[in-house]
């Protein structure tokens, strides 16, 4: 889990490879501790996920069916731009610790533990040298009148990370499809961006 200054917050590592992302998630120790109310998140907050993870009133994940209407169409929209900073945070980690661009070729304990090590630098370094470790054209950055992207350094060494998408399951309660209905409609009345109509193929009323 990444914040929104590109830092870890939460680590799980060490899951068999064969097992799927929801089946992590639902054994970890982060949704033990969303389950019983003890993560301390502020009121109404949501934590933004992709499909692989269940829609809960604490978890948001993107409309799947295929006819989409335009209000879920800019919901996804939406829910991709807040999960970039995710894939910048990983596309960082990647980019300045070399040892992730290949197999890595150590006892799985071992591993752990790089990975963990890595996650903590990557913290730290953020918070303490920005300008060296996490220059400014580092991550992508969009143009706030117009939507575009400008893509990240990164992505010049990094080949191959799973780029955000809108595919996916369609398991969920009533009340957390009532959250996200409440999302998307504030995303398409009360608070719209200028451009995400023409983002997502929609001309502006």
């Amino acid at each position: 889990m990444v914040d929104a200054d590109y830092c870890f917050t939460y680590i799980d590592i060490g899951a068999n490879g064969r097992a799927s992302d929801s089946a992590i998630f639902r054994d970890s120790t982060l949704n033990i501790a969303m389950q019983n109310n003890t993560l301390n998140m502020p009121e109404n907050s949501v934590i933004v996920g992709d499909d692989a993870f269940p829609l809960r009133t604490d978890l948001m994940k993107p409309y799947s069916k295929s006819q989409l209407n335009n209000t879920e169409r800019i919901f996804n929209y939406r829910l991709s731009r807040a999960r970039r900073v995710s894939e910048n945070a990983f596309g960082i980690l990647v980019w300045r610790f070399i040892i992730f661009s290949r197999p890595i070729q150590l006892k799985e304990t071992t591993i752990d533990n790089v990975i963990l090590a890595a996650c903590s630098l990557h913290n730290w370094l953020k918070k303490s040298s920005p300008n060296t470790y996490f220059p400014e054209n580092a991550v992508d950055r969009e143009d706030l009148n117009t939507g575009n992207i400008t893509f990240g350094q990164w992505r010049n060494y990094v080949n191959n990370l799973p780029t955000v998408s809108h595919l996916g399951s369609n398991n969920y309660k009533n009340s957390a499809e009532e959250v996200r209905r409440k999302y998307a409609k504030y995303f398409m009345e009360d608070n719209p961006l200028p451009w995400q109509w023409k983002k997502v193929g929609l001309a502006l009323a």
